[in-house]
Order: C-alpha cells, then structure tokens, then sequence
C-alpha cells in the first residue's frame, strides 16, 4: 500500500495529495485555455492587465491587429506592463519608459541609452492562437514553455458550425465548475423551467463510456430528451461537451450544443467560455444567429445564471463535506483525471529540478 512517504525508484518523495491540489488549484498546465474574447482588445488600443492561472498577464493588439500576451510586469521595476502606452510595435512603461518587444525583448531605455537591459528578452511571452472569437494562450510549466498543436473541437473551428463565444466571470473555483457541467442529472432539477431543459426522467441510471481523446458520462435509456450526457476531452485544451434538445421551434440545425471550457483566474474565480453552436450553413446559418440574438440569449444566459447562483462563493476544500452517489461518477472520474495529470506533472518537474 502507497503512502505519502513514498519514493520512487530515483529517490524523489511522491506527491501528496494535498500537493497536488494545491497545484490544480490554479488549473492543470501544459494546455490551451482562452483569456478572454477578442473583441475585448482593440488594435493599437490600451493594454489590458488579467489574472489567468494565477499569473498576471497583458494583452495587447500591435497596429496590424495581430494580439500579443506577455507576463504584465516590467523588466526595470517590476511594475505592470498593463499601465503603460502601446506604441503600435511594443509597450512603453509608464515609470521609467522601457519599451519592450512583441518577443519580450527591450527595446529601448531612455533613461540610460545602451545599459545592459537594452537587447535582453527579459520578459515572458505566452503564445496566444484566436480561435471562435476567443483568444487562447499556452500555460506551459517549466519544461513545456513551447505549445502543444492547438486542436480546437470542430464545433468551433468553423466549417459546417456556428457559434457564438459566450463569456462571463464566476466566483467559484475553475473544478466545480467542471464538476457541474459532469452533471447531467442537475439539469432536470435546477432547471426544470427551462424552455427546454423541464422534460425527462428524475431518476436514472448513468453509464461511462470512453471516446479516443476522454469519457462521455450519459443516462441509460435516454437521448434527445434533456441533458442527457456531458463527454470531456483533453486534446491541447480541457473541453466539456454537451447538447440540448431543440424543438422545432428553436429554428434549424438540430440539438443545440455548448462546448465548455473553464479558465481559472486564480484558486476561487473562473473566466467562463460557453461556446454555443449549431450545425447549420447558408441561409439556415444566417436564421439561426438572428433567432438566437433575438430570442434565445436571454434564455440561455437565465439557466446559466442558475447554475452560477449554484457555484456562487464555492472556495476550495467542499470534498471534504461531499457524500456522493451514482450520479457523481462522471465527476469523480474527472477529477480523479486530474489529479493523475497534476502528479505526473509534479513528478516530472522535481526530477528536472524544476519544482
């Protein structure tokens, strides 16, 4: 039987179980994950500070549009990047005036011309894709600063889809909120007003099924009636998938699905991406947006808004007060998923010294 005190075969101590949840408090790296729409971040415009994985960060947009994100702290004096101008071609800080490069090299020090900060890259540049009008960065650990291929779901990478980038900030931490979204049953209860989501059975039984890139957690006996199943995917980026039953007038494309993906902010708040989308071109493509601007958004946004009531103010550490059943083991397999992943992770980094 394993304990905490175990090591392996090079002598290095395991991770414990509270390493390695202190370690996914502020999300699991190695992945993709968005920061924040695109639409957010205007072309030569003001650099924009966030906190994303526990890391503060700057986006910005150079004259031609193309985004950049870089870590928001000055090579001088450490103070934020996000205060300074953007220059069209790099970010001038407010305090002293150092300009720095869209690769994180200084550019210029025009208070001592020619000092050895001049030609360094001193700042931390994440790579950063714009993928369903979102932009996505790169959290790279010690030993991946370079990305993995980015390999969006097809629900969002175009195509035969359409979709709308549905964004908010919730007071919870990014987990719970994954743990809800590995919870079909939830929705026949907390949202049985729904327009479509107050049809099928209050008692079910779940069944696990593995797909090439995760695991879909669905109800036996039940498709195409409510939420019926969530599938999670690790590829690149961390998704939860799900659809929704549409009656006919809900407009064409069939079910309506969500691709979810939670980007933490820090070990209590989460920047939420729902991508909503529909399997719909041509002039059923062009229906479909306009009946969802005018007629479907609030709806959506109301049951969304039932489940962030339910997550409001969840801070770590509600395991411990759980008593879970059959419905839960999509969730504990997710987490269980995770915690896998953040060991291997753990591991890796102290043997390259690098934890």
């Amino acid at each position: 039987m394993s304990s905490v005190i175990d090591r392996p075969a090079g002598g290095l101590a395991t991770p414990t179980d509270q390493d390695v949840q202190a370690y996914l408090a502020t999300g699991l790296r190695n992945r993709w994950y968005p920061v924040l729409p695109g639409r957010f971040v205007e072309a030569g415009g003001r650099p924009l500070g966030l906190k994303r994985l526990g890391e503060k960060i700057v986006l910005w947009r150079d004259s031609q549009g193309t985004i950049h994100v870089q870590a928001d702290r000055c090579p001088h004096r450490a103070v934020p990047l996000s205060k300074g101008m953007n220059e069209g071609d790099r970010l001038r800080c407010a305090y002293h005036g150092v300009e720095v490069g869209p690769d994180g090299t200084v550019l210029a020090v025009p208070g001592q011309p020619g000092c050895p900060l001049e030609g360094r890259k001193a700042v931390k540049t994440f790579p950063a894709i714009e993928q369903a009008d979102a932009i996505w960065v790169w959290f790279g650990d010690g030993l991946h600063a370079e990305p993995a291929p980015f390999n969006p779901p097809e629900q969002i990478a175009g195509g035969a889809w359409s979709s709308f980038c549905c964004y908010a900030d919730w007071n919870a931490s990014w987990r719970y909120i994954y743990d809800n979204l590995m919870d079909p049953m939830h929705g026949t209860f907390l949202h049985a007003n729904s327009h479509t989501m107050y049809q099928g059975d209050t008692q079910a039984v779940f069944v696990t099924r593995d797909t090439p890139k995760g695991f879909v957690f669905e109800k036996a006996g039940q498709r195409d009636v409510n939420f019926d199943w969530s599938e999670f995917l690790d590829d690149g980026a961390l998704h939860v998938r799900l659809e929704i039953p549409y009656p006919r007038t809900g407009g064409p494309g069939g079910n309506f699905g969500i691709i979810s993906v939670i980007t933490p902010i820090d070990e209590t708040n989460s920047a939420c991406f729902f991508f909503r989308v529909r399997r719909v071109q041509g002039w059923q493509r062009d229906v479909w947006r306009f009946l969802y601007r005018t007629k479907l958004e609030p709806r959506h946004w109301h049951v969304l808004e039932q489940d962030r009531e339910m997550m409001d103010g969840c801070g770590l550490g509600l395991e411990k007060h759980e008593m879970l059943y059959q419905h839960d083991a999509g969730l504990i397999r997710l987490r269980r998923y995770l915690a896998k992943e953040a060991r291997q992770q753990l591991m890796a980094l102290k043997e390259a010294g690098k934890a």
